[in-house]
């Protein structure tokens, strides 16, 4: 708690000047999505995701950029919001929002052409990133050496809710402590010797940790990944760790863990078109049952025409849900407009 208020007060005291004109923007996103699934749709197989943000900034006249940034949700009403301070010092950024988290933001950075290979709904997913969404202050920072970039944030009380101004969160559950999330990536580019060899190839890493979420939860949540990206031609190649540790989900119950492996290999036809293969592997850690480990294979397309984006997933998976033989096949055929 003595290092938020430390560093939202060296925030301000960087921020005292007088601030130029700001400008704002307003950018979105609308795709309507067919889904259908093996066994059958007992529901309306077509689905609509809309987004709307708002962003603005201004100058201070000692050169530090103030930005301010609001999303709303599918209902249109007001999600996330975030306020940066960047060029603090000439040397970072400090952030105080709900925008996410340094986790979240990596929670898959293999490549695809449209979706995650369950990012349609094939199989289940425990993924990393729980903090995203909580109100905490944070700081970005891209070090000399190497130039790897570092996000790190503090969340003081992980209640899952973005407070009004001049309020404190109610503490229902008393149990409910802090979270930290903090993330780097190295363009390993810039390595000596290697560097040369891996023009454009970077390495991702990130950890959080919830402090007991729930009464019901006697350990803390735990996620970490680690990621290997690289370009080579017309192709893109990713592979990606990620462990997640729910610890025990009742008192006195079953321990749980989750170890997950995420591959995709992206091939650009050319400008507007392409092709993804990429598989996840989810590997199931209860120590009160035996989970096989569940497999999901994906062929994904995408096709963009200016601001308009066609994507088809094609998904496959062995033993959803982590039960023996059970298969759960997708298939989504998406239309996104941006502006």
């Amino acid at each position: 708690m003595k290092l938020t208020k430390i560093l939202v007060a060296l925030s301000f005291l960087f921020a005292i000047s007088t601030a130029n004109a700001g400008e704002l923007t307003v950018t979105g996103s609308m795709e309507a999505t067919y889904n259908s699934q093996s066994g059958g749709t007992t529901g309306n197989p077509l689905g609509m995701d809309r987004e709307l943000k708002f962003s603005g900034s201004t100058e201070l006249d000692n050169g530090i950029t103030v930005s301010v940034m609001q999303d709303t949700s599918d209902a249109l009403a007001f999600g996330d919001g975030q306020i940066t301070f960047g060029g603090v010092a000439g040397l970072f950024d400090i952030y105080v929002g709900a925008d996410g988290s340094p986790v979240d933001a990596i929670d898959d950075v293999t490549p695809t052409a449209y979706e995650e290979a369950n990012g349609a709904g094939s199989g289940t997913l425990n993924d990393i990133g729980g903090l995203a969404g909580e109100m905490g202050i944070g700081i970005k920072f891209t070090l000399p050496v190497l130039e790897a970039a570092i996000n790190a944030k503090y969340i003081p009380k992980v209640d899952g809710t973005e407070n009004a101004d001049n309020a404190v969160s109610g503490d229902a559950n008393a149990s409910t402590g802090s979270g930290r999330s903090i993330s780097a990536k190295l363009p390993l580019g810039n390595l000596p010797v290697l560097g040369g060899y891996l023009d454009g190839a970077a390495l991702t890493a990130g950890y959080e940790i919830d402090e007991v979420s729930t009464v019901a939860n006697t350990h803390d949540l735990e996620d970490g990944t680690i990621a290997f990206t690289m370009p080579m031609g017309n192709f893109n190649f990713g592979i990606q760790r990620k462990a997640h540790y729910e610890g025990e989900t009742t008192a006195g119950g079953a321990q749980i863990a989750y170890k997950d492996l995420a591959i995709g290999l992206a091939y650009s036809v050319n400008d507007a078109l392409t092709i993804s293969y990429n598989t996840y592997e989810s590997k199931r850690h209860n120590n009160a049952t035996v989970n096989p480990v569940q497999e999901t294979d994906a062929i994904n397309i995408g096709y963009t025409v200016g601001g308009m984006t066609i994507g088809l997933q094609e998904a496959s998976t062995d033993n959803a849900g982590w039960v023996q033989s059970a298969e759960d096949d997708s298939r989504t055929i998406g239309i996104s407009v941006a502006f």
